[in-house]
């Protein structure tokens, strides 16, 4: 492969999710979600900010679609939100919300921009949640019932699936410290969420084949588990408590998504940390080991963990006792996340190895900085040069075979950031949320350059 250029048929995008950008969450018939349940919650968002409008996407989604074309697009990641197509998590399609999406993508195919849809991007129905949740089994059933409703509607234009987006932060930092939504603090309980979003994502699947989906992804925070001493030298020296620390994390992260979906089983890590609980099921892993075209994954900095012994186990992280989770050693963006674009290559390049025969898309992979408009642009010198070192690397692991078949950018706009509300900013277009005005970063401009060239 020559430097610099990327596989003719790589496909260059960007994405979003639904209560980040589209607003209107009391139009068309739309539900309560569990993160307008959260987000309406004092302190529980910075600023107390909230999704009621965000980008205001859902009235002006032409316009952003037109922007898109402009940046060359090809590719756009969005997500379905389950309360604008079941209010309440149930029952028949309301009509009305899967037009949204209906009209979304038809805009998208006239602008010659490639729909990928993702049915899970954290907007759990609240109905579903005063229910149990993820953490009640129920829920995974109710989710492939859902599924086949987009499907039934969308599925003639949509070839590109995602049925799940991190569901490693929906169950531990929504069930387990209770960071992001529906807030509980129960260990167990995102134990049981985990399972439970697995046995959605086969359900779901299966449900999605049966209907004629052409391709199926599941999307995971992947991340290089590392030491101290390996973020800046892949070559250093681990001591054997060290390297055992890094695998037991890298099992609780990472195999324990890929290896149910992929091999059929938990890895012993897991199933450890899950000992006394009943949740699983005879016949739960032949409903997740369900194919797959490829795994997305959503990187953004590698997790850096170190062996403590007596180290209680972090309330997000069950099963990880004796192991301490460290700061790296390297600059980091606004949200004080490590940059490390290296991470990437090495887990694309580790996934290929461990799971042939699965493409990869980097799904995810952006970067939050304090950027301000002057003179009418945005000189996001930061984020350039994060998307700039990434690009590298992934265009390094294709190089070490790794099978990446596209990359999309997070985020198309900056968007209403979850626990951080509106004060970080992902985008490659400015948003001012107090004008909904739209302003292409100097990294929207260099990124379209890259994907006109088809190279750095």
């Amino acid at each position: 492969m020559q430097a610099g250029i990327f596989p003719e048929e790589f496909v260059w995008g960007a994405a979003t999710a639904s209560y980040q950008i589209e607003g209107a969450v009391k139009e068309g018939g739309r539900g309560r979600s569990i993160w307008d349940t959260f987000a309406a919650t004092p302190g529980k968002v910075a600023g107390g900010d909230t999704g009621e409008e965000a980008c205001d996407h859902y009235h002006r989604y032409r316009d952003d679609v037109a922007l898109m074309r402009e940046l060359r697009l090809r590719a756009y990641r969005f997500s379905v939100a389950w309360p604008r197509v079941q209010a309440d998590g149930t029952g028949p399609a309301n009509p009305a919300g899967l037009g949204f999406y209906d009209r979304l993508v038809d805009e998208l195919l006239a602008a010659g921009i490639t729909p990928y849809a993702t049915l899970y991007h954290w907007d759990l129905p609240q109905a579903l949640e005063d229910g149990g949740g993820w953490a009640a089994r129920d829920t995974a059933y109710r989710f492939a019932d859902y599924a086949a409703l987009v499907h039934e509607r969308l599925g003639d234009r949509v070839e590109h699936w995602a049925t799940l987006n991190e569901p490693w932060v929906a169950a531990f930092l929504g069930y387990g410290n209770g960071v992001h939504a529906p807030g509980r603090r129960d260990p167990a309980d995102a134990l049981r969420a985990a399972h439970h979003l697995l046995l959605g994502h086969g359900l779901a699947t299966r449900a999605l084949r049966e209907a004629g989906a052409q391709e199926i992804m599941l999307v995971l925070n992947s991340s290089p588990v590392l030491t101290p001493a390996q973020v800046g030298d892949p070559g250093a020296a681990v001591s054997e408590a060290d390297a055992a620390a890094v695998e037991r994390v890298h099992a609780l992260l990472n195999r324990r998504f890929l290896d149910p979906v992929l091999r059929g089983a938990y890895p012993r890590e897991v199933l450890e940390a899950e000992a006394g609980l009943d949740h699983r099921l005879d016949g739960d892993l032949e409903i997740i080991n369900q194919p797959i075209d490829l795994i997305g994954v959503n990187y953004y900095n590698p997790c850096v963990v170190e062996a403590a012994p007596g180290e209680p186990a972090d309330a997000a992280w069950p099963g990880s006792q004796g192991i301490r989770f460290v700061p790296a050693d390297a600059p980091t963006t606004a949200m004080g996340w490590p940059i490390v674009p290296t991470g990437l290559s090495r887990l694309l390049v580790r996934l290929s190895r461990d799971y042939p025969g699965t493409g990869l898309m980097v799904t995810e992979n952006g970067a939050a900085f304090d950027d301000v408009v002057q003179d009418g642009r945005v000189r996001d010198e930061g984020r350039l040069a994060f998307l700039d070192g990434h690009l590298r690397a992934v265009h390094e692991a294709i190089g070490g075979g790794a099978d990446v078949r596209g990359y999309l950018v997070w985020s198309l706009l900056d968007n209403f950031e979850w626990a951080e509300g509106y004060r970080r900013r992902f985008g490659i277009v400015h948003v001012d949320h107090a004008t909904q005005v739209r302003t292409p970063k100097d990294s929207a401009l260099w990124y379209r350059g890259v994907i006109e060239r088809n190279s750095l």
